[in-house]
């Protein structure tokens, strides 16, 4: 075996890459302590882009095909490789694969909550989770700005970078949209493509785009969503009257239903649904039981006349009301000194110690003219 022999087994005569991790974003052909023979296929499949890196300097990019490396396919790796005037050496070079089909069902979502102003709530607390897709659409520019000098980089390595990216996004996004919490289960669509034109230009820096972006789930903390299922609730019954005959119609046809005490059941049932007081007449048109008229309040003006018992010749007469012990007055038969009594005074009091009563022994008139 002769020395080209030895040697030309050391010359790389086929570059390719075939992948089945579904996780791999690029690739490094293995080509240490080897050489590119120069006329070598390289086979770039689709969903693939090769990258060619020669002494640290990015060369070529070749997408999907069937190449043969020669100086008329490799323009910038001939100029580096000074293959002028037919030279034809072998050559040493990093090949790097890139996967460029779209990587789906990524995960992103807010670590922390979001804190934002509700037009109807007040300041609020958000939560937000979603999937995306993503695809490297510039190999060249995904290599120098992320992976590098990566031999094997997967997606799981830049994913961490986007859902930074996302979040930021998202709360500058929430923050500023105006839309009330209530709606915004309406609005993920039109919130989704919003927060993927917002991010848009940090990714294509990465050469990335995202084809794909779904907000799944916008969520209130538990105390808050507590509070809105009771405020639902009280919506749903709406008007209790309706309510109430509702429930009593359905009581009275469960009990038609009972063939055994049917007749027991719906006057029982009749009788549930009178008791609740309905407004208005029921299911059956029967007119509504009047409620009992409540007695009228005291004239106004009208006070009940006060009586006193009186200490005549030791012993009670009475009751008198005002007017008569007034003419009892003016016959001398009551006296400013004659004890009375009346309910809620304290014991037996000389008249002329009850106001009222002493008002009677001043208004006598004058005596007479001569």
């Amino acid at each position: 075996m002769g020395i080209f022999d030895i040697l030309g087994g050391e010359f790389i005569e086929i570059i390719e890459w075939t992948d089945d991790t579904r996780d791999t974003m690029v690739w490094r052909f293995d080509t240490l302590g080897h050489a590119i023979k120069y006329g070598a296929k390289l086979t770039v499949r689709e969903g693939q882009a090769a990258v060619f890196v020669h002494e640290g300097q990015l060369a070529d990019v070749f997408g999907p095909g069937l190449y043969l490396l020669e100086t008329n396919n490799m323009p910038v790796l001939t100029r580096l490789q000074h293959w002028d005037h037919g030279f034809r050496s072998p050559f040493k070079s990093e090949i790097y694969f890139v996967n460029t089909t779209r990587f789906n069902d990524l995960k992103w979502g807010t670590k922390n909550p979001i804190i934002l102003r509700d037009p109807e709530f007040g300041p609020v607390r958000l939560r937000a989770f979603g999937t995306y897709s993503m695809r490297v659409t510039e190999p060249a520019r995904f290599m120098s700005e992320i992976v590098g000098t990566d031999g094997e980089f997967t997606r799981d390595e830049i994913s961490f970078q986007l859902r930074n990216v996302i979040v930021q996004e998202f709360s500058r996004l929430i923050a500023g949209a105006g839309i009330p919490v209530l709606d915004m289960a309406a609005n993920t669509d039109q919130l989704g493509r919003m927060l993927a034109k917002g991010i848009e230009p940090v990714i294509r820096e990465y050469g990335l785009t995202i084809p794909e972006f779904y907000i799944e789930n916008i969520s209130l903390p538990e105390a808050v969503e507590k509070m809105l299922d009771k405020r639902s609730s009280m919506g749903i019954l709406g008007d209790l009257d309706r309510f109430q005959q509702y429930a009593a119609s359905e009581a009275m046809l469960n009990a038609s239903q009972n063939s055994g005490g049917a007749g027991a059941g719906m006057g029982a049932a009749m009788g549930a649904a009178m008791g609740m007081g309905m407004t208005r007449p029921g299911p059956w048109g029967a007119a509504p039981r009047a409620a009992a008229p409540a007695a009228p309040p005291p004239l106004p003006g009208k006070q009940v006349e006060t009586v006193w018992h009186v200490a005549i010749g030791g012993a009670a007469q009475g009751p008198f009301g005002r007017g008569h012990l007034g003419r009892m007055v003016a016959d001398g038969s009551f006296a400013r000194d004659t004890l009375v009594w009346t309910p809620g005074q304290d014991g037996w009091l000389p008249a002329d110690d009850v106001p009222e009563l002493a008002q009677l022994f001043t208004m006598m008139p004058p005596p007479l003219p001569g």
